[in-house]
């Protein structure tokens, strides 16, 4: 399939809109919350790449959280960063 110029343009846009979206996700967790578990390890894995470049930035905002729950977060940002090389992005 190929794609107009116009085409690529939207696509372009469309997938920095989503990049910024994600990126809004990418923050630390109050400490009164409690610790960060699995959902939040998969979370933190899908926005780590986000996290990374604005963490360049920002002291505020890390890529991983600590203190978390242990393997279970672990697990979790585990799976969430394999969203970035595997499945849909391996078949190119």
């Amino acid at each position: 399939m190929k794609l107009s110029r116009t085409g690529r343009t939207t696509l372009a846009v469309m997938a920095i809109l989503s990049l910024a979206a994600l990126g809004a996700c990418a923050s630390q967790p109050a400490g009164t919350a409690g610790t960060p578990a699995f959902w939040s390890g998969l979370l933190h894995g899908i926005v780590a790449p986000i996290a990374f470049i604005v963490s360049l930035f920002n002291e505020d905002v890390r890529m991983y959280a600590f203190p978390n729950a242990g393997r279970w977060y672990d697990f979790g940002f585990l799976l969430g960063i394999s969203c970035w090389g595997g499945g849909a992005a391996a078949t190119r």
